[in-house]
């Protein structure tokens, strides 16, 4: 975009923009089905050791969750880093794709499954292979990253989904923490400290 056809922005258009970011996030978050998420956290809470997967920002969205699954107590691993262990029996893959083929992610979620692991597949898409590999699956009703229509959502490429794995995620976070009686203060002793 070059400055010659940018068009002139006021502070009407931003306040538009946040209110259409905000309202989607809102419908999508009233669309996600809570007890399929519940049933994940069961997951997610008797694993020996977790894990995540997701490319590009599903994935950065996905580190934001490991911190927190971290923050519970919860031994969290992020595929690719040079410390993640091998997956056993067991253990949890959180799997994040919004159209369900990402092949780094499919790929992974039937690595897991042979190895005897569950998978936690946040996805766009209920018959994807994905969803198809998963043990839960964690639909997210956004628009995937070629809705160039605009049908689904007025973001760009797969922004919606994005925010709604941080968001949900977030949110499942919450529940298991408001659950567990833990005080913040105790979480925050897993904090890193070498920043």
């Amino acid at each position: 975009m070059t400055q010659s056809t940018t068009k002139k922005l006021d502070s009407s258009q931003f306040s538009d923009a946040a209110r259409a970011v905000v309202g989607e996030v809102d419908k999508v978050s009233a669309g996600v089905h809570s007890p399929a998420w519940i049933r994940a956290g069961a997951l997610l809470l008797k694993a020996p050791t977790v894990f995540t997967i997701g490319t590009g920002r599903s994935g950065l969205a996905l580190q934001m969750a490991a911190m927190r699954f971290m923050h519970l107590g919860l031994p969290t691993h992020v595929v690719g880093e040079v410390t993640a262990p091998a997956i056993g029996s067991g253990d949890v893959l959180v799997a994040a794709s919004g159209s369900g083929s990402t092949a780094r992610v499919v790929r992974a979620a039937q690595t897991a499954r042979d190895q005897g692991a569950n998978v936690i597949a946040l996805t766009t898409a209920a018959d994807s292979a994905l969803a198809k590999a998963a043990t839960e699956v964690l639909i997210i009703p956004a628009a995937d990253k070629q809705d160039f229509d605009g049908t689904a959502s007025v973001q760009y490429a797969g922004s919606l989904f994005e925010q709604s794995v941080l968001l949900i995620t977030d949110a499942l976070f919450h529940t298991l923490w408001q659950t567990s009686g833990t005080q913040a203060r105790e979480l925050w002793r897993l904090h890193a400290n070498l920043e």
